[in-house]
């Protein structure tokens, strides 16, 4: 972490963890006892208590223990029982105890581990001993992600009657405003409205004044250096003597000089082994031309039936080639919810309720649904666009293979990224496999492809959607230049070109009208004779 960046969260205006306080009664430990090989104790930071848990041995720590050990309320125990949650995963075998034991708590644990009801069952179980004012505070990076964190809130919190809002942007401030001041018990919110909103109204701080917990969920997109201001003005009005709860599935070095700061001897569960995916999550790759990126799509998602696959998501890394393929799609006759922030607030939730309900088969999106977006029925994930860093491809195809199901990972390969796909299987410590296609197959259908895609085109220029795109670009430049910053540099197309050296591939084509989609710096090419 840069000098100034710590300097920041250590500001005394910036508290991040709360004050020491008096310690409640302690809950009695879990039942498994925790060996010399996953207790760990840093002898840098002697405040923190540190436990971590191979993958390997997570499935054994939690066999022996039920929700009843953690010592949860009946109330919490039943709902577990009504929702078929058997027993506890080790994220919450570890980490409930210490947080009805009044620690702050930052807890790693891959994608899928239950990581949201590890905080919200003992926040519940405060919540049924006091249940006046708003009880906590969770910040979230993403509209999609706080909406779905509220559905899993009311769903533990179903024999309390509780009330959950949700203040996100896109919606009308003053409703929102009105539903904060009637003191809701759980708000889940993200971090630029409820700056917003606290601004905005000088009564909302005092609504916060007893709240007990602090959650930063996905905490290490939230402590993002863009989200430092609207940090300090939420953490200004909390009470210093609130718990703390951060849960990631990665560490970044923000978590880490903020753990190290703690106050309230934090502990520490760490249940990952560095930017790893899940050994039943299948990887594979196609390497192909970037300009026939929709036509292996198509045929693709044609062949979703015949593949045992039910749903799919599909990442792209802009707003436009999300439109872009949705509209395509549509034309195609492939049935499809698009999901980006140009879209409304309720056009976003439709998309996401459709593709849960399995109303749509596939769900086209940004990154804003990479992180946290709990769908039972993915099976595929399609990186269209490869992420430009390896943990954004981690969260990714964490959208597939959760809670021990299986899933598929394939990422298309241009020219272009065939260094960023080396770097990823470093750092996931696994060599994609290639998927295989008959080349024939996939260019039999490239002349309807892009009849459609010139068809979607048109539509996108008909709707204004590439006004819109320009239109925003000019309002971040003003924003720049009315703060003095400097205009961001153009990218240096040579540096971000690929390398071919550590990639040799082949492809033959049918027929020589195919070649012109093929970039000669690709692959080599044979052209069958006739």
């Amino acid at each position: 972490m840069e000098e100034a960046r710590g300097d920041a969260l250590v500001d005394v205006n910036f508290p991040l963890f709360s004050k020491p306080r008096k310690s409640r009664k302690q809950i009695p430990a879990a039942k498994p006892p925790v060996s010399e090989d996953t207790a760990l104790s840093d002898p840098r930071t002697p405040k923190i208590e540190k436990e971590t848990s191979s993958s390997a041995a997570e499935p054994h720590d939690a066999a022996g223990t039920s929700f009843s050990d953690l010592g949860l309320a009946e109330f919490a125990i039943q709902t577990c029982k009504e929702l078929g949650m058997k027993r506890p995963t080790p994220v919450q075998v570890h980490c409930i105890p210490k947080i009805l034991a009044g620690r702050d708590v930052l807890g790693l644990a891959q994608t899928g581990s239950g990581k949201t009801a590890a905080f919200a069952l003992p926040i519940l179980h405060r919540l049924a001993e006091d249940p006046y004012g708003v009880a906590a505070l969770v910040i979230t990076p993403t509209r999609e992600l706080a909406f779905q964190l509220a559905e899993q809130f009311r769903a533990l919190g179903s024999s309390l009657q509780l009330r959950c809002a949700v203040v996100v942007g896109g919606m009308d401030l003053l409703t929102q405003a009105q539903t904060l001041m009637g003191r809701p018990h759980i708000v889940i919110a993200t971090p630029g409205r409820v700056k917003v909103l606290m601004e905005n109204n000088a009564d909302l701080p005092a609504v916060f004044s007893r709240t007990k917990f602090l959650v930063l969920d996905e905490a290490d997109r939230v402590l993002d250096v863009g989200f430092e201001e609207e940090l300090r003005t939420i953490f200004q009005c909390l009470p210093k003597n609130r718990q703390t709860l951060l849960f990631s599935a990665t560490m970044t070095s923000e978590l880490q000089t903020l753990l190290e700061l703690s106050a309230n001897k934090a502990y520490f569960y760490e249940a990952y082994e560095g930017f790893k995916t899940v050994d039943t999550l299948k990887q594979q790759y196609v390497f192909i031309p970037k300009n026939a990126k929709e036509v292996y799509l198509s045929y693709i998602l044609a062949r979703m039936e015949g593949m045992g696959i039910r749903s799919a998501m599909i990442f792209v890394s802009t707003c436009r080639s999300c439109q872009l393929l949705s509209s395509l799609l549509e034309e195609l006759g492939q049935k499809a919810a698009a999901m980006h922030s140009f879209n409304s607030q309720a056009l976003r939730l439709k998309a996401l309720h459709e593709f849960k309900a399995e109303k749509v088969p596939v769900l086209i999106a940004t990154d804003v649904a990479s992180r946290g977006l709990d769908v039972q029925t993915v099976d595929l994930v399609i990186n269209y666009d490869l992420p430009r860093y390896p943990r954004d491809y981690v969260h990714r195809v964490g959208r597939t293979a959760r809670a021990g199901r299986g899933g598929l990972a394939i990422s298309f390969v241009t020219q272009y990224d065939v260094d960023l796909v080396h770097e990823i299987e470093g750092v996931v410590g696994k060599q994609f496999e290639q998927f295989e296609c008959k080349e024939k197959d996939v260019l039999s259908g490239i002349t309807k492809v892009y009849k459609a895609k010139r068809v979607a085109s048109m539509k996108m220029m008909d709707d204004g959607f590439e006004d819109k795109l320009k239109e925003r670009k000019n309002q971040k430049l003003k924003t720049l230049a009315d703060k003095g910053l400097p205009k961001k540099k153009k990218r240096n197309n040579n540096k971000r070109k690929r390398q071919l050296n550590h990639f040799h591939f082949e492809l033959t084509v049918s027929s020589p009208k195919f070649c012109h989609i093929i970039n000669p710096f690709l692959c080599h090419i044979y052209v069958p004779e006739g």
